[in-house]
Parts: structure tokens; C-alpha cells; sequence
């Protein structure tokens, strides 16, 4: 079997989806896609396609092993989110050739459903406690939130409040075992981040997302020693060598790789080795489209560290399409209690719906984050 062609379709909401065809008539989609950079990472995919046209797609690992170290300069967004959308469709083809999903070719199951939780509250947020009850009604047992807007690196104490009161509005509604998880977003700086997760305590968070930016992670240290909150963090980090020293410092209790970004499905199998070894929970960063999904669904169902599965459905970012708008069978992604099955379709377990993908294709996007700037119009962190 030989690969012979990559088409890439830029769709709403801000995805980019890849179609890699082989001259058997397998065909396996992967999603390579930075948000608010669909355009450099397809011109990136492009560029790869010369090491792997007449590539046999079962060769999983050395087509990774090529594209990550045939050039000089390696890792990063943009390079590794091309490879990860490759790779994961290379699964796709795998598990169809041989007729058995992902999950299979990675150890198989080490559960039997995989638990989710769903968004609330948008960029800036407001009425959490109405969403987390609505969401609540629909059988999900946590939902995550974005702390706050804008905070400098000093900032007032009532925007700490007003964070404190969110969570607290959801805590009284719903009960002390419904879980929180509290998005920072990298939006905060290491002192106000301390104060943040010192106040919060009493309110007891799933989790604490990206306290800091990524290139900020030695901050960690000192964060911990104010909280025995879970601390969670990974959505920008890229292979396993990125998160090596993560894990060395021993400040992190959750990992979040996003198989659109950190690899793909088999680099993200194994940070989550590395993990375990390091006794740290593995959750995927997953605010993306159906392949990403699925790729982390089958990584979750193989990973005795796996905690809980970030998805997108209904995210304030999908305006004008969502998940279940591109795919034949939506019933894969039927959330029921605060779980998803496990897909037992061969590959990636997804039957994508080809017309309409090429249909939104036409139409396209050029999504971009908004800038935000503090009262005296510097620049900050979204």
C-alpha cells in the first residue's frame, strides 16, 4: 500500500481538515491545525507531503522519525501540528487496513467508557452557574470555565473576586462533588496566579489549567506552595521532550497534550507513559473538530492514567458548524451520564461526511484570536 495524495480542507469553525489517500482506495483524515494559524500549518503539511507521497502509511513511526528529524530544526506549534494531523490520519488508515479501531493497536482497552466534560462561560465569562446547571441536566458531571479576562501582572482584588464568586456560584448550585475545572488560560501572571489559586482553595477545583504560559512553568514551583489544588497544564507543549523537565519538577498533576498539536496519537501515548512513571494524570486539550476527538478518545481508552476528556461540542468558538456537523455518525460522540462510548469502528472510528467538509471548504475561514489590551493599552495575554 503507497500513499498517493493529501488534500487539505480549511472548514469552520477554525479547523483544518487533511484527507490522506492510498493507492488501495483506504483513505484516513487527520486534523493538523494551530487555531488562528490554518493557513501557515497548511503550508507546512504541503511541504511535508514530499517525504511521504509512495510512503506505505503503515509505517507509522518512520514516517514520524522523518518528518521530525529529517530537518534540521524541529518541535513547535506550527511543524508539530502538521505532524500530528499526518500521523493521526495514518492511524486511520492503519486501523482500516486491519479492520480493529485505534485502541486496539495501542494495548487496548484499560476501560470500557471514557468521562468527559463540557465548556461553559465563553472568552469573557458570565452566567456560569445557568450553564453548569444546564449542563448539569444533560448528565455532565464537571464542566471547565475560563477564570478570568484580562489580568496584569498586578492587578485589583475585585477581579480576584469576581473569579472567586464564579466558582463559588457553580459550587453552591451543584454540590461539593461536581467538578470544576478553572481555565487561567495563561491570561495570568505568577503573582496575581498565586493569590488566585490561594482564594479558590475553599471552593475545591477538578483542576487548575495553565496558571502560567508554558515558557513560564518554572513559576509552578512557587504556585504549588499556595494550593493543594490539582495543577494541569500541557495544551502548548509539543512532544515528550517538551514535557520532560515538566515532569522532572514534579509540580504538575495533569497533563494536557493535544494530539492536533503535541504529535499526534502515538507521542501522546507515550508522554502519557512518561507520566504514570512521574504518578501524573494524563486529560487531552481537545476544543478542536471530530479527529482530534476520536484520536483522543482512543488514547484515553489505552492509558490507565487517563482522567477525563476535554470536547468541544456546543464551545463557544464553534459558530457555524460543531463537531457532529461533519460526520456521518454522529452517534460516536453520544455523551450519556458524563461519558462517551469507546468507538468500535476500524481506525479512528469516525465516518467523515466528505461532501459536506468540501462544501465548507469553499466557504473557508481566517479565524484569528481577538487582542486584547489592559485599561492602559498594553498588550494582554488572551
Amino acid at each position: 500500500m503507497k500513499i498517493t495524495k493529501l488534500s487539505l480542507y480549511k472548514v469552520l469553525p477554525r479547523w483544518l481538515f487533511l484527507k490522506i489517500d492510498t493507492d488501495e482506495g483506504i483513505c484516513g483524515w487527520g486534523e493538523p491545525v494551530v487555531e488562528g494559524r490554518a493557513e501557515t500549518v497548511k503550508a507546512a503539511v504541503t511541504e511535508l507531503s514530499d517525504y511521504i507521497i509512495g510512503r506505505n502509511p503503515n509505517d507509522i513511526e518512520d514516517i514520524w522519525q522523518t518528518l521530525y528529524r529529517g530537518g534540521f530544526y524541529r518541535g513547535g506549534p506550527i511543524l508539530m501540528s502538521a505532524i500530528s494531523g499526518i500521523e493521526q490520519a495514518l492511524w486511520d488508515i492503519k486501523g482500516k487496513y486491519y479492520n480493529i479501531p485505534v485502541y486496539e493497536m495501542l494495548g487496548g482497552k484499560a476501560r470500557q467508557k471514557i468521562k468527559v466534560y463540557s465548556w461553559i462561560g465563553g472568552d469573557r465569562p458570565i452566567d456560569v452557574a445557568a450553564a453548569a446547571i444546564e449542563k448539569h441536566k444533560q448528565g455532565f458531571q464537571a464542566v471547565k470555565m475560563n477564570a478570568s479576562e484580562e489580568m496584569n501582572y498586578i492587578d485589583s482584588f475585585s477581579k480576584v473576586e469576581a473569579v472567586i464568586e464564579r466558582v463559588a456560584s457553580i459550587r453552591e448550585a451543584l454540590g461539593k462533588d461536581f467538578g470544576i475545572g478553572v481555565d487561567f488560560h495563561g491570561r495570568v501572571h505568577k503573582t496575581m496566579a498565586k493569590t488566585l489559586v490561594k482564594e479558590l482553595e475553599p471552593y475545591r477545583p477538578m483542576f487548575i489549567e495553565e496558571p502560567v504560559l508554558p515558557e513560564n512553568n518554572e513559576a509552578l514551583r512557587e504556585i504549588a506552595l499556595h494550593t493543594t489544588c490539582p495543577i494541569a497544564t500541557g495544551e502548548r507543549m509539543y512532544t515528550r521532550w517538551g514535557f520532560k523537565q515538566l515532569l522532572q519538577d514534579g509540580y504538575v498533576d495533569i497533563i494536557q497534550p493535544d494530539l492536533s498539536h503535541t504529535g499526534g496519537i502515538l507521542e501522546g501515548k507515550k508522554i502519557a507513559a512518561m507520566a504514570e512513571a512521574y504518578d501524573v494524570a494524563v486529560a487531552p486539550h481537545c476544543p478542536l473538530g471530530p479527529m482530534t476527538l476520536a484520536s483522543s478518545v482512543h488514547l484515553d481508552a489505552s492509558t490507565p492514567n487517563f482522567i477525563i476528556q476535554e470536547q468541544s461540542l456546543g464551545i463557544h468558538y464553534n459558530e457555524g458548524m460543531d463537531i457532529l456537523d461533519y460526520i456521518h455518525n454522529p452517534e460516536v460522540f453520544a455523551y450519556k451520564n458524563g461519558y462517551v462510548s469507546i468507538p468500535d469502528q476500524p481506525g479512528l472510528g469516525i465516518d467523515i461526511n466528505e461532501e459536506k467538509v468540501k462544501q465548507a471548504a469553499e466557504i473557508g475561514h481566517d479565524w484569528k484570536n481577538p487582542i486584547w489590551r489592559h485599561e492602559d493599552g498594553s498588550i494582554a495575554e488572551w
